[in-house]
């Protein structure tokens, strides 16, 4: 039985914004689809929507959305189901900068989960529960100690600002996660004929986007 390599994993961090690109045309539908041409976008990307004419405006405009399924022209929105709206005319996509973490040693999180709401009522013939809300918990990982990486450098940043930060976390299976986290520590740790590491914990705020 075989299994899935971590090696060539890799994660990115988001470090501002890329130029806005013309949208020129989208499908409405499950998935709804959009045309741009030669957008240079990769899956995962997290990208502002702004300036969308048509029934489906209201669902775009102003909302951050991940980038799935990429051709050279297009990609697919899969968290939204537009079947029904109408596109007319307009619109831009301005996709996050994301910038690679160098020396990225190992990782593991995703570990959260949905608290439990208790329902039960006289009338109940045992406890009785929904889920609430998801917390998608935690996302740590290892990193050798880079001094000058920008992609290390951000993320210290990060954690002096206490900024809510864009993440990507791609997969050597080509899976892709993309979402915000609060960078609550990032320490160093050494010792005699070692090199120097961190491991550095992310609190995930708000959803994760698989594509």
């Amino acid at each position: 039985m075989s299994g899935i390599s971590a090696q060539g994993s890799k994660i990115f961090i988001a470090t501002g914004t890329g130029g806005a690109k013309t949208i020129t045309g989208i499908t409405p539908g499950n998935p709804t689809i959009v045309t741009i041409a030669n957008h240079g976008f990769k899956n995962g990307f997290a990208v502002d929507i702004a300036g969308v004419v048509g029934t489906i405006a209201a669902s775009l405009n102003g909302t951050k959305r991940v980038v799935s399924n990429v051709t050279n022209n297009t990609f697919a929105i899969l968290d939204l189901d537009s079947t029904g709206l109408a596109y007319t005319s307009g619109g831009n996509a301005t996709p996050a900068a994301y910038t690679q973490i160098k020396g990225f040693l190992s990782y593991d999180g995703f570990d959260g989960s949905a608290d439990d709401l208790d329902t039960t009522d006289l009338d109940s013939t045992a406890k009785e529960y929904v889920s609430g809300l998801v917390d998608n918990g935690k996302f740590g990982f290892e990193v050798k100690r880079l001094v000058a990486d920008p992609g290390q450098l951000a993320l210290r940043a990060a954690r002096t600002s206490g900024a809510s930060t864009g993440f990507r976390l791609e997969l050597p299976d080509q899976s892709v996660a993309t979402y915000n986290a609060l960078v609550k520590t990032a320490p160093v740790s050494g010792g005699v004929n070692a090199v120097m590491k961190g491991k550095v914990d992310t609190k995930i705020d708000g959803a994760v986007t698989w594509s």
